[in-house]
């Protein structure tokens, strides 16, 4: 068979649509058939990534709204009033398969994506969260992604001037594959100056400002994270988008110049899907076509094809809604910051983004002679886009603990059966997920802008608000180790601690975004993990009173070797209204009280503790009482305010021993505290339970604390005194007498004593070691 007898190969297929979906885009498109730009358009645009085609209906079901709310999901970022005439902005996505392709620009253009986001809305970018997951620390591959996701992080904040004041980095064997690279950003803006995405106003100028358009990312994101794909996929290189972060920067203080200026209509930056997505989108929000006259787009390069300009995923690009009469102002503002700007086309009245060559003449229509590329309905684009109902099952044989990866049996070698458990502790302290993170974070510029009250390492991010006496307080967090046995337990395990990480600075939960990062939504079971990955999500904002302001979902992150675990990774941003009330994690002074708020339950499964030592067939994670936890945040934000508390952490990775010993370290003061033992050893002192604080106070607020927490309903104990210079955990049965406990576990009752400087050495270098940093 010649060459020319060989049957053609459709396009659709080849652009991600499928023989469904290209029937209804002829339905949309009155019953033609779409010509190859329009093909191309509606492939980024019914994309996963853009148009949430296999979501849609579970995102329905999260509460998104509620005190102060000002914009919500369907927005460029979440809005939330803090009062004073100001708001704040914050949205956390993704950037995981393009950083999976090149790392450094993979995560780089990933920053770059979400301060646009935040600064579309008129707010001033404040602080950058980038929430990190890879596979085995000691494998090659892994040290490569970390090392390009990490300067690319590092690389582009720093150059654009935001700092990046927390997040998370987590190894997992099911993150080999496919690393996830979610960041999130914070903004605040004057609630007068809030700009919406839309392009109201037939006759008024579209307006494209910043870098020029090129090649490179060709259906980047949309296309990338809208699929599977080998690591060593040569073919999706040249997708992944370039930044520049000082071009960004220049584009900052034009857009809020324009804004602040009331020189624009509306704003949308280009991102995935480029300028085919933010001319529809604007469009569909107003009610408005646009006319694109393909001609007027500055190009950095000769002989692009018409899609490959109107899907482009160049970086650094905003587009505007400007009246007529101020074009010559917006104008004067981008030359004055050095960004080439240009009319590139007109809002119409017809609905249609429409894609003409040859120009407009002077009242936006089809120049004589010009020809039309392209007509689709803005809102077939967007609003209108196909909506898969997908189908949810179970996996018939749940898998138990261990995780992939983990020993596959309980070892009698750590951390049990006589071995010394502070050799148990110092083990969880230098392991790769619970090790001082600064090997990562000192590349990192955490104080640009003065804001920075607490940076990363030790808890949520601080940030004073200039001009007032308030503070933000963030944090992210996911738990793919339950998730991957519990999706829903997963997603709410996210949530608590999130919001509990905010609530014990003092601080009041403000609102959620998160970023659902799940398998192949075509595949039954991986879709009924995501279904249950939402519904947790929901359930707990709903238990907490929190709305879900906005976020990203990531599908199909798989590869050759699996899907990655479910993780649901959950932003939270809260609200200090006196500064000088915030609360920090570290013990403070000698003969202080050492408290434990609420109490242990059984489960080990998911834990920093099974991971290193191996899980039970028979066990399960700890369970979630969502109404326990919004009495336990409740209870710790009254005492903070009541003046009651010195110190306060919450129990979670690595369990009761981990939290005290890094109260202990931060503090540089150490404690001697008493455990009663009602389960395991392991359980006690290891265990990941939810819903537990460790506070310190002075001596005389014990009984005003003991009491406040049973008004709240919470089991409250005075364990033990802070001091010294080693911390000591002594372990007694649950009815005071101490010796060993003939169970799993029973070995670690032998008592806790383990110097600072030991505990320090181990938690300072487990990381740089992990990785192969240092010996």
């Amino acid at each position: 068979m010649t060459a020319a007898e060989r049957p053609v190969e459709p396009l659709h297929p080849r652009l991600g649509v499928t023989d469904e979906e290209l029937g209804a885009i002829r339905e949309r498109l009155g019953g033609r058939g779409p010509n190859d730009l329009e093909l191309a358009m509606f492939g980024v645009m019914w994309s996963e990534h853009c148009s949430y085609k296999s979501s849609k209906p579970l995102l329905r079901t999260l509460p998104t709204t509620g005190e102060g709310v000002v914009a919500g999901p369907g927005e460029n970022a979440g809005v939330i009033s803090i009062g004073d005439g100001l708001a704040v902005a914050f949205k956390i996505e993704s950037h995981n398969h393009p950083s999976a392709v090149e790392p450094y620009q993979g995560a780089a253009t990933g920053v770059g994506g979400i301060l646009r986001d935040i600064f579309t809305m008129g707010a001033r970018p404040i602080a950058v969260l980038d929430a990190l997951r890879f596979g085995d620390p000691a494998d090659a591959r892994t040290r490569h992604l970390v090392d390009g996701v990490v300067r690319g992080v590092g690389g582009y904040g720093n150059c654009v001037g935001v700092p990046t004041v927390g997040g998370e980095l987590v190894f997992d064997p099911s993150y080999g594959g496919n690393p996830l690279v979610n960041v999130m950003a914070i903004g605040l803006l004057e609630e007068r100056r809030l700009t919406l995405a839309a392009a109201p106003g037939p006759g008024n100028l579209v307006v494209l400002f910043g870098s020029a358009t090129g090649r490179d990312g060709i259906g980047g994101a949309s296309v990338l994270a809208s699929a599977t794909f080998s690591d060593d996929d040569a073919s999706k290189r040249p997708s992944v988008q370039v930044g520049d972060p000082f071009a960004e920067k220049l584009l900052i203080e034009a857009s809020l110049e324009l804004i602040e200026r009331g020189l624009v209509e509306g704003l949308q930056d280009l991102g995935a899907g480029g300028i085919s997505c933010a001319t529809s989108e604007i469009a569909d929000r107003a009610g408005t076509g646009i006319m694109v006259d393909l001609d007027a787009i500055p190009r950095r390069e000769p002989g692009l094809e018409p899609f490959e300009v109107m899907i482009s995923e160049s970086q650094e690009r905003m587009c505007a809604a400007v009246l007529p009469a101020k074009w010559d102002a917006v104008r004067e503002v981008c030359a004055r910051w050095g960004l080439p700007v240009a009319v590139i086309g007109r809002v119409t009245a017809d609905g249609d983004v429409t894609v003409v060559s040859g120009g407009l003449d002077p009242d936006g229509r089809r120049a004589l002679g010009a020809q039309e590329l392209a007509r689709i309905p803005a809102r077939a684009l967007t609003s209108d886009a196909i909506v898969h109902q997908r189908t949810a099952v179970s996996p018939t044989h749940r898998r138990g603990a261990p995780a992939p990866g983990a020993p596959a049996a309980v070892s009698d070698r750590l951390p049990e059966r006589g071995m010394d458990p502070g050799a148990v502790l110092m083990a969880l302290l230098g392991s790769a997920n619970l090790a001082s993170r600064h090997a990562v974070f000192h590349q990192y510029d955490s104080t640009v802008g003065a804001d920075t009250v607490a940076g990363p390492g030790r808890g949520a991010a601080v940030l004073r608000v200039k001009g007032t006496t308030k503070a933000l307080v963030a944090t992210t967090d996911g738990n793919q180790a339950v998730g991957a046995v519990d999706p829903w337990l997963g997603a709410a395990l996210s949530v608590a601690e999130a919001t509990r990480n905010v609530s014990i600075t003092g601080a009041r939960p403000l609102g959620v975004t998160n970023c659902l990062n799940y398998g192949d939504p075509t595949r039954p079971a991986a879709f009924w993990q995501l279904s249950e990955g939402v519904r947790g999500l929901a359930d707990a904002c709903r238990a907490l009173g929190l709305p879900v302001t906005g976020g990203n979902v990531s599908l199909y992150n798989e590869s050759p070797a699996g899907p990655i675990a479910p993780t649901a990774e959950i932003g939270v941003v809260g609200l200090l209204d006196d500064i000088a009330a915030l609360i920090g994690p570290a013990f403070e002074r000698a003969d202080d009280a050492v408290v434990l708020v609420g109490e242990v339950v059984p489960g080990l499964v998911g834990s920093e503790y099974a991971a290193l030592a191996g899980g039970a067939s028979e066990d399960d994670p700890p369970v979630l009482d969502l109404v326990r936890e919004a009495a336990l945040q409740a209870f710790v934000r009254e005492a903070i305010a009541r003046g009651l508390v010195a110190s306060a952490q919450d129990v979670s990775g690595g369990g009761l021993a981990v939290a005290l010993a890094e109260c202990a370290m931060w503090g540089e003061v150490g404690a001697t505290v008493r455990i009663a033992v009602n389960h395991s050893p392991a359980v006690d002192v290891f265990g990941e339970s939810p819903s537990r604080l460790v506070l310190s106070c002075r001596p005389r607020y014990v009984a005003a604390l003991a009491l406040l927490a049973r008004q709240h309903g919470l089991p409250v104990e005075t364990v033990g005194t802070v001091g010294g210079d080693r911390l000591v955990i002594e372990l007694s049965m649950s009815g005071g007498a101490t010796g060993n406990v003939e169970d799993r576990g029973g070995g670690v009752a032998d008592a806790l004593e383990v110097p600072l400087r030991d505990l320090r050495h181990a938690w300072d270098h487990g990381l740089a070691r992990a990785l192969g940093w240092e010996r």
